[in-house]
């Protein structure tokens, strides 16, 4: 039986499919240690996992696209946790206390027009 969910954060989305397993995770074809570099990404990924205790007992597949690293390691965090849900909504009370199923909704400010960037002004000269 596979599971489906989706994850956003920043500029980023991931498609992520839960399967019966041994706990491997692939993140665009490749092992998610390879594909995220940083422990810490790593960690944080698995965070929604640890707190359920389905680390061994599934496979994660997973496709991420747009933003940083750090932005897709967040979309397929969320979308491991919602997928944890369809496999049991019992986990919901340890998903949503370790806010785990929260979409960050930071976003970069967009550049406004006649300004060097988001909130930079003009240098200000009293003569």
């Amino acid at each position: 039986m596979k599971y489906y969910a989706t994850g956003r954060r920043k500029t980023a989305i991931a498609r992520v499919w839960l399967m019966p397993g041994e706990g491997k995770i692939t993140i665009n074809r490749r092992d998610a240690e390879d594909y995220l570099t940083r422990a810490t990404n790593m960690k944080f990924v698995e965070q929604p996992l640890h707190a359920t205790g389905t680390r061994e007992q599934y496979d994660i597949w997973a496709t991420a696209k747009g933003g940083g690293l750090s932005g897709q390691a967040g979309a397929v965090r969320l979308g491991i946790a919602r997928a944890l849900l369809r496999v049991n909504g019992e986990f919901r009370g340890e998903l949503k206390a370790e806010g785990h199923l929260t979409r960050d909704p930071r976003k970069k400010e967009r550049k406004k027009y006649g300004r060097r960037g988001a909130r930079a002004r003009f240098q200000f000269s009293k003569r």
